[in-house]
């Protein structure tokens, strides 16, 4: 029988066993999965914000250079697309993209037919930031997922999919 002692188990472990002690009338099951999601979240969330500092970026900054950079070529779009992409207001990318133009990573352009219309792209020197950090924040991300394999990361990530379609309103493909 595998050793269940408070020191051999991760303390999501330890909060589950001592509630199923002090309320033995609740299923605290969820918290196996939740509590862990959310304790890796924040570990995800130092370690991004450890590799965006890195390249000179914060995590919005990172956030809007990769998606002009998976647009794919030129590299452009206009802002409303990616405040609906994003979720964020139009004075927020506004602003966003005010910052990344002052700092030469992007530029703003009017559309030559429709003066009304502007598109933002992504200008070289954005694209080689925006690569850089893509490339270390994958490393450390395979650092993070060594311990499962090929086959248990891809089950983790149908799991969370499942998990995730009821809340975001997706089918699954």
């Amino acid at each position: 029988m595998p050793d269940s002692s408070p020191a051999t188990q991760d303390s999501t472990a330890q909060v589950v066993q001592a509630w199923g002690h002090q309320r033995p009338d609740l299923d605290a099951s969820p918290l196996e999965v939740f509590s862990r999601v959310t304790r890796l979240a924040k570990y995800l969330d130092q370690i991004r914000g450890a590799t965006f500092d890195r390249h000179g970026l914060q995590g919005w900054e990172f956030d809007v250079l990769a998606e002009l950079r998976r647009a794919g070529e030129p590299y452009e779009l206009k802002p409303g697309q990616m405040s609906a992409q994003m979720l964020v207001s139009s004075g927020t990318m506004t602003n966003r993209i005010g910052r990344l133009a002052a700092g030469g990573l992007v530029e703003r352009r009017e559309d030559g037919d429709d003066k009304r219309v502007s598109w933002v792209r992504l200008t070289p020197a954005g694209r080689d930031r925006v690569d850089a950090a893509l490339a270390d924040l994958l490393d450390q991300e395979a650092v993070l997922l060594a311990p499962l394999k090929s086959a248990a990361r891809q089950a983790t990530g149908r799991a969370l999919a499942s998990l995730l379609e009821p809340l975001e309103g997706i089918r699954p493909s």
